[in-house]
């Protein structure tokens, strides 16, 4: 009755610890390309994703609304999976994007460099110098997508439960830590509470969905909060008139909530292009 979500280094056994804990706790293990999918059938053009999924968006990437699309099709999936609750996340910034919910537990899974090229040249069958180029551009474009979207070093340990070394602790007993902890940890009232979080950061997530996609409002990093019958709006935009006309479609899409705007008005703020 938890969420598990485990960052990880490339070449720290991170699917394969993934895939122990949830078999030992029972659990599903939502792999890389389930979420892939999940993101493009939400509305992310597919051919788009490499640009974004776990990566440092490029420069121009970065200036253009498909970063913030991305990011919206992103968090709407992975609170989508954590709404089933019973699940194992690996990857794409989940710890953060749950990081308030009280039956989510956390795990970073790292190991030197030394044992992390060994594992890619015996996987690869690649050479030393090959190995660690896929370690550096791995690490460079991890901590970039966790920097761009998040705002956070991926490397500092305070976002975890815990840090596992896998160079000292292997894919078994590493899965045994992860399911032995969740139990122990979450408890019925973490795991209503939790739950209940994930219901709220979904709504409110959808609402933003709506208000961006279907309805084309042009509010720069939209962003809404749910407190208890409140909806607080944030972002940025070139005008009070679409402030407006947010606060008045939100109120249409979830009847019965108070809204409210703190999004900023810059008289010159212009859109990413397209």
């Amino acid at each position: 009755m938890a969420i598990v979500a485990i960052s990880r280094q490339i070449a720290a056994l991170g699917d394969e610890i993934a895939a122990i804990a949830a078999e030992k706790l029972g659990y599903v293990f939502i792999r890389r390309d389930e979420l892939e999918k999940r993101i493009v059938e939400l509305g992310f053009p597919a051919e788009k994703l490499g640009k974004y999924d776990e990566k440092k968006p490029g420069f121009f990437a970065a200036l253009v609304k498909d970063r913030d699309e991305y990011l919206h099709y992103l968090q709407t999936a992975v609170l989508e999976v954590a709404s089933q609750n019973n699940c194992v996340l690996i990857g794409r910034g989940a710890y953060i994007i749950l990081e308030d919910v009280s039956n989510v537990v956390s795990f970073r899974l790292v190991a030197k460099d030394s044992v992390r090229l060994q594992r890619l040249e015996n996987e690869f069958a690649c050479t030393k110098k090959q190995a660690q180029q896929k370690i550096d551009e791995s690490d460079k474009n991890r901590s970039g997508f966790h920097k761009s979207f998040f705002d956070v070093d991926i490397a500092d340990p305070t976002h975890f439960h815990f840090v596992l070394n896998t160079g000292l602790i292997g894919a078994d007993e590493g899965g045994a830590l992860i399911a032995d902890f969740v139990k122990s940890h979450i408890s019925s009232e973490r795991d209503a509470l939790g739950a209940e979080k994930i219901k709220t950061l979904l709504a409110a997530q959808r609402l933003v969905n709506t208000l961006v996609f279907t309805h084309k409002i042009n509010i720069e990093f939209l962003h809404a909060v749910i407190d208890g019958n409140t909806i607080i709006l944030q972002g940025v935009a070139d005008s009070s008139a679409v402030v407006e006309q947010a606060v008045a479609l939100s109120k249409k899409e979830m009847p019965g909530y108070d809204v409210k705007s703190r999004i900023s008005i810059v008289q010159d703020f212009k859109a990413h292009p397209k």
